[in-house]
């Protein structure tokens, strides 16, 4: 399951404006522990996060991101670009 997936199934509201097909940067999250346990983006995933607000070296699309067995620590970005509601 998602990183995206896991946080709205506990209540915690992210903003997925492309339905998370990894089509924009709204779900950008900062993995601030566990980063090591996912899986390494793909392509595609890197090209959206290169046009993320506070892009950081440890960040994801949570949509694009699945949660492995290691607990991880997720920072939302106060920003995101989101031209749907712009």
């Amino acid at each position: 399951m998602s990183i995206c997936d896991n946080l709205l199934r506990h209540d915690i509201d992210i903003e997925h404006a492309c339905e998370k097909v990894c089509a924009c940067t709204t779900c950008h999250v900062i993995v601030r522990g566990g980063f090591d346990s996912l899986a390494g983006p793909e392509e595609d995933e890197e090209d959206m996060l290169d046009r993320a607000w506070g892009l950081e070296p440890q960040s994801r699309l949570s949509c694009q991101a699945k949660v492995a067995a290691a607990d991880l620590v997720i920072e939302i970005p106060k920003y995101s670009i989101n031209h749907a509601k712009e």
